[in-house]
C-alpha cells in the first residue's frame, strides 16, 4: 500500500506538467497499461480470463468504466485548480465509500458522520475560496469532487470482484474497458491522440510506471486483503504527497486562504479514519445457537 501511494503522488503532479490533452493523457496511461499486462494476462493468466463468470466480468466491466468517469473527470480539473485542491477533493473517497456502504446496510459509526460533515465543511470553504480566485477554478473543484465520487463506486467493485478473481485478471479487464471508453471519449472530443514531442512520451510512460502500474494496480492488489473502506482512506496520503510534489517541482502553490479549507478536509477526513479502528466499528450480534 505504502508503494501504491507512492505511486499515485506522482500522479497529479506528472500529469500538470505533460504538454498534452487531459483526455489523452488519461488515454495513453490505461492504453500503455494494458500494453504491459498484456503478456502477463495472456500467457499466465489466460484460463482465469476464459473462466471468469458472468457476474465478476460485469462487475469488471462497471469498475472499469468508473475508473474511465474518474479519469475524465479528474485529470482536466488539474488544469482549471491547483494540484493541493484537486487532490484534497478527489482523496474525499472514503466519504462516497462509507455513504455507499451505508447504501448496503451497513451502519457506519457516529464518528465517520462527523468526519464526513467537517469534510464537506472544507470542501465548502475551499470552492468558495477557489470561487473567489476565479470561475474556472471553481469548476475544477467540481470535477475533482465528481471524480472522487466515480473512484468510490470502483473501489467498492474492485473489493467485489477480487474476492473471487485474480488481480492481473481483474485489472486487465479493468483498465481493457478504461483505455476502449476514454478512446472513445478522446475520438468524440477530438483530443489529440499525437505528435507529441518525445519528452512528453517519455512522461506519459512514466506516468503509467508509477501512477497506473505501481499505483493502481496494487491498491486493486491490496483491496481484497484491506477492504474498501481502508484502501480508500489509506489514498488520503496522496493529498499531502501530491502538494509537496507539486510545491517543489512545479512551484504550484494554493492560494493562502485555501490552507485553512485543506486542514479542515484533512481533519475530517482523519476521523473516518479514526473511526475505522477495530475498537470504533460497530459490533455485530450474533444470534446463540441451541446445541
Amino acid at each position: 500500500m505504502a508503494v501504491a501511494i507512492a505511486g499515485v503522488s506522482l500522479s497529479a503532479p506528472l500529469t500538470a506538467s505533460i504538454a498534452a490533452p487531459a483526455l489523452a493523457i488519461a488515454f495513453w496511461r490505461n492504453a500503455m497499461a494494458v500494453g504491459a499486462l498484456t503478456p502477463f494476462a495472456l500467457l499466465r493468466h489466460r484460463g482465469e480470463l476464459r473462466g471468469l463468470g458472468r457476474r465478476p466480468l460485469l462487475l469488471a466491466v462497471a469498475a472499469g468504466a468508473l475508473l474511465a468517469v474518474h479519469f475524465a473527470m479528474w485529470l482536466p480539473s488539474l488544469h482549471m485548480t491547483s494540484v493541493a485542491s484537486s487532490t484534497a477533493l478527489v482523496t474525499t473517497t472514503p466519504i462516497w465509500t462509507t455513504l455507499l456502504l451505508r447504501l448496503r446496510g451497513h451502519r457506519p459509526p457516529a464518528l465517520v458522520w462527523a468526519g464526513t460533515a467537517l469534510a464537506v465543511l472544507g470542501v465548502v470553504i475551499l470552492t468558495g475560496v477557489d470561487l473567489a480566485v476565479s470561475p474556472r477554478a471553481l469548476a475544477g473543484d467540481a470535477l475533482a469532487l465528481g471524480a472522487g465520487m466515480a473512484a468510490a463506486g470502483y473501489v467498492l467493485l474492485g473489493a467485489e470482484v477480487r474476492r473471487t478473481v485474480g488481480t492481473v485478471a481483474y485489472t486487465y479487464v479493468c483498465y481493457f474497458t478504461t483505455a476502449v471508453l476514454l478512446l472513445v471519449t478522446c475520438l468524440v472530443s477530438g483530443a489529440a491522440l499525437g505528435g507529441y514531442s518525445g519528452r512528453t512520451w517519455l512522461a506519459l510512460a512514466v506516468l503509467t510506471v508509477t501512477a497506473q502500474l505501481l499505483g493502481h494496480s496494487l491498491i486493486n492488489r491490496v483491496v481484497k486483503s484491506l477492504g474498501p473502506s481502508v484502501t480508500s482512506t489509506a489514498i488520503l496520503l496522496e493529498s499531502p504527497g501530491a502538494a509537496l510534489i507539486a510545491a517543489l517541482w512545479l512551484g504550484q502553490l494554493p492560494p493562502v486562504a485555501a490552507y485553512p479549507a485543506l486542514a479542515v478536509i484533512l481533519a475530517g477526513l482523519a476521523l473516518v479514519i479514526m473511526a475505522d479502528r477495530p475498537g470504533n466499528r460497530p459490533r455485530r450480534v450474533r444470534a446463540s445457537r441451541s446445541a
